[in-house]
């Protein structure tokens, strides 16, 4: 693939130029960066992948093939909501890892899928995420696109990209926010102190994080809202609404501590009240808009349940 930068990308970091004009990840970015074989090079030379860019510059990107997967495939059981030969959508149970990660390298979605799929998934994210093309945390259950072919990837990762993919999430919030309906638009970024939490923040780096909300029910001290994702960064919903002193019901990393429907039905929620309900797209191929729902997980219900019991 052969790049060339133009004016409005002058002075970008060039794992972030790659990122924003392919379908590589930041992080897969700078691993091709930083890798032996000249994946990349810039007007015919190496960089470093803090290099920014000039307009100009002549980007040579060579994607490796995948390395054969060394993960396990694993009969576990998938809520398969559809399939075809582009791409598989499932209904993520709450407490599922998605991919392989340190700690995590069984029982993860990822591990199902290739039982399930064989070798028909996507390999552009590499041995760990085959077929990848966003996560949801593992807390948090709900629906989830996985691509099996890297063009059905490329052309997902695109649209959430340029921000068309309709993301809608459930979630109980404690407390009760004034507006019935309201737009939250802070910059989120990486917690200064605390590598493992993300946080509002202006700093360097901060990228721009877009959420609306509406509250479909109130109660006494919490709140069922709707979210609808604007852009998708890491824990967006749990940190904008810690932001407006809201935090997601059962939420481990940005929750109030001892709450006390929290403290009562801690077993039952096991992590924040959150749930990818559907998620809207232009299928790969046919190029038609396809929406997948999904319904409220029983825990889910029994909360809201103990909720209006309450009233």
């Amino acid at each position: 693939m052969i790049l060339t930068v133009e004016a409005a990308d002058s002075g970008c970091r060039i794992d972030v130029f790659l990122s924003s004009h392919t379908s590589l990840t930041r992080s897969a970015a700078q691993k091709l960066l930083t890798s032996d074989d000249e994946s990349v090079s810039v007007n015919g030379f190496s960089v470093q992948k803090n290099y920014k860019v000039c307009e100009g510059d002549i980007i040579e990107l060579t994607i490796p093939e995948p390395i054969p997967l060394e993960v396990k495939a694993e009969n576990i059981p998938l809520d398969i909501l559809y399939e075809d030969s582009d791409l598989i959508l499932v209904n993520k149970p709450k407490g599922m890892v998605v991919h392989p990660a340190p700690g995590h390298y069984s029982q993860t979605l990822v591990n199902a899928l290739l039982y399930h799929c064989a070798s028909s998934l996507s390999g552009i994210n590499g041995v760990i995420r085959p077929g990848i093309v966003h996560r949801i945390d593992r807390d948090t259950s709900g629906v989830l696109v996985v691509a099996k072919n890297d063009a059905a990837h490329v052309s997902l990762a695109e649209q959430i990209k340029v921000h068309s993919v309709d993301r809608v999430y459930h979630a109980i919030v404690i407390g009760c926010p004034k507006e019935d309906t309201a737009t939250i638009d802070a910059p989120i970024a990486r917690h200064p102190s605390d590598r493992k939490r993300m946080a509002v923040s202006e700093a360097p780096g901060a990228r721009r994080a877009v959420t609306h909300y509406r509250v479909l029910q109130r109660f006494k001290g919490y709140s069922y809202c709707e979210f609808r994702l604007e852009t998708g960064r890491t824990h967006q919903i749990r940190v904008h609404m810690a932001s407006r002193g809201h935090p997601l019901l059962g939420d481990p990393v940005y929750g109030r501590q001892r709450d006390p429907l929290e403290m009562k039905y801690a077993d039952l929620l096991g992590g924040q009240c959150l749930h990818a309900k559907s998620l809207g797209f232009i299928h790969p191929t046919t190029k038609e808009y396809v929406l997948f729902d999904t319904p409220l997980p029983a825990y889910f219900d029994t909360i809201l349940s103990v909720l209006n019991k309450r009233q």
